[in-house]
């Protein structure tokens, strides 16, 4: 079974612990083998492995709130198979 990712380019996240510049939102900029995030404070920009990202989030935003990442579920889009 294929686990489904929880996130998406474009999110807005949490992680464990803060910028230095004292903002703790991060915005996703690329997927893949590694995560690339922008500080939404400074405009500083980090590449965190998959593994070490999974370890460090810990919200995400869904319709303006924050959300515990282990709460919450993805919008599923309905999917047309082709025969």
């Amino acid at each position: 079974m294929v686990q489904r990712l929880k996130y998406k380019v474009g999110d807005v996240i949490t992680l464990k612990k803060g910028h230095p510049c004292g903002e703790n939102k991060w915005e996703i900029m690329r997927t893949g083998a590694e995560i690339k995030l922008r500080c939404m404070g400074c405009d500083k920009q980090i590449w965190l492995s998959r593994v070490d990202f999974n370890k460090r989030i810990r919200k995400i935003e869904h319709n303006g709130k924050f959300i515990s990442i282990v709460h919450y579920e993805p919008d599923v889009e309905t999917e047309e198979t082709t025969e």
